[in-house]
């Protein structure tokens, strides 16, 4: 008898019969024993199953897909094809790739050195840092330190923002308070970031590149990278969010409803250009202000002052090219964000563009509740079941908010997202434009925010 038959029916005999069901090594053994058959899907289908069943340990069963996951990147990251014999080949249904795992980043940079070295602004070097200062010093004390780079001096004024791997530092150019940078200095050297920025340049056009972020250099090291970039002084969303969560209020809905329509476009053209930014939330949308005067006739088409008023999206090392991959390429992988990990991240499902609008559902969500979305599963008219933010919906809000969260979170695999976020921006727009006095009110608002969060 054929072995693989056999084991199969010894594990649809054990199911079937409830015997074992609820213990995860029942699955990890079968799971890995398809593995080494190459039936890469019906392994991840198995891992999937004694999940759905929450088979104990559960810790044990989520630790071993999340390797099997690292594995299966590791052989499809190029291409749906792997080579299983001699002359035979097998199609995979799907392409799961985890785009942030260690081996998938490696792979890519390998495949597009040529490429990057190309670019306007990239400065290589294959020995390690050696200014007279020390970067890695920056971290205890940095405020007035002068380091150079690429022959220019970086006279660093403070740190304006720090995670695992990097911190970004406020620096002025040859001690020019006139000429004001963001230096991200990043320790292993991670060029990737600076890939993303000029595929936007390519991608976005001008009028609305000032939404993303723009990258001057990339100077990378042996042993670190430091990329050079705009400097926004305004704040974050986060800031604004704060601001009302201390004084014990919520932003008000005129200025929710303006953001939620400039994240809404953000979105529908990053996604319009096969890009996902992969890590969408409020401490990464800087906030713009308009030079000039903000007028009614330019709001909705977003002319004038209004086209300088708005957000920029930053920190770009979680972005993810989707030109890089095969078409239907769907990911598995969890961005490990407390609050923004996506709905499929959570149930151990595939994704692709949910990552940045359950993000984008998460920022709203806050803004609204000051707290952060928790989801609920709500039964639904035709007998199956939706999405939906535990936190109920005040009487006196709009209805858009309601369609906006039910719409968003509960999108079909295959659906045109990106019709679906230009239609609700359009409601909120249509909605703003149909009362005078809410815009201006919310030219009101802004002219407030920006004074309470610059004197801060």
């Amino acid at each position: 008898m054929d072995a693989s038959n056999d084991f199969e029916s010894v594990f649809r005999e054990m199911v079937e019969s409830e015997i074992c069901i609820d213990h995860s090594m029942l699955y990890v053994c079968y799971a890995s024993f398809l593995e080494l058959k190459q039936k890469l899907h019906d392994a991840h289908l198995v891992y999937q199953y004694g999940m759905l069943r929450n088979a104990k340990p559960v810790e044990l069963l989520k630790k071993a897909h999340a390797l099997f996951l690292d594995r299966l990147s590791e052989s499809v990251n190029a291409c749906s094809l792997q080579k299983i014999g001699e002359g035979e080949t097998i199609k995979f249904e799907k392409s799961y790739i985890n785009p942030w795992s260690a081996s998938t980043m490696k792979d890519l940079l390998k495949k597009l050195n040529t490429q990057i070295i190309k670019y306007d602004g990239y400065h290589h070097n294959t020995k390690a840092y050696t200014g007279k200062v020390t970067l890695s010093s920056l971290k205890k004390s940095s405020r007035n330190k002068i380091i150079e780079i690429g022959g220019k001096k970086y006279q660093i004024k403070g740190c304006a923002g720090q995670g695992g791997f990097a911190q970004v530092y406020k620096a002025y150019v040859n001690s020019n308070p006139d000429e004001v940078v963001a230096l991200k200095i990043q320790k292993p050297a991670f060029p990737w970031e600076f890939y993303m920025y000029r595929q936007l340049d390519q991608r976005i056009s001008d009028k609305e590149r000032s939404s993303f972020g723009i990258a001057h250099r990339m100077h990378l090291y042996s042993d670190y990278s430091i990329l050079v970039f705009d400097y926004l002084a305004q704040g974050t969303l986060q800031d604004a969010i704060n601001s009302y969560l201390v004084s014990g209020k919520s932003m008000e809905e005129e200025l929710c409803i303006y953001y939620t329509i400039e994240m809404l476009y953000m979105l529908e053209t990053l996604h319009g250009a096969g890009i996902i930014h992969g890590d969408f939330k409020p401490d990464n949308l800087l906030i713009r202000y308009s030079r000039g005067d903000l007028l009614e006739d330019g709001f909705r088409d977003r002319t004038g002052s209004w086209q300088d008023q708005g957000l920029c999206l930053v920190d770009w090392g979680r972005g993810i090219d989707q030109h890089l991959f095969p078409d239907n390429t769907e990911f598995m992988g969890d961005c490990r964000t407390s609050g923004f990990r996506c709905i499929e991240m959570l149930e151990n499902k595939p994704w692709t563009y949910q990552v940045d609008t359950y993000g984008l559902c998460a920022v709203v969500h806050l803004m609204l509740h000051n707290s952060y979305m928790k989801i609920e599963k709500k039964a639904s008219s035709d007998g199956g079941y939706i999405y939906l933010p535990k936190s109920p919906f005040k009487r006196y809000w709009i209805d858009l908010w309601k369609d906006f969260f039910t719409k968003l979170l509960n999108m079909s695999p295959g659906s045109d997202h990106i019709k679906l976020l230009q239609n609700l921006r359009e409601s909120f727009q249509d909605y703003m434009c149909s009362q005078p006095q809410l815009i201006k009110k919310l030219k009101e608002l802004l002219v407030k925010q920006r004074a309470s969060l610059c004197s801060a």
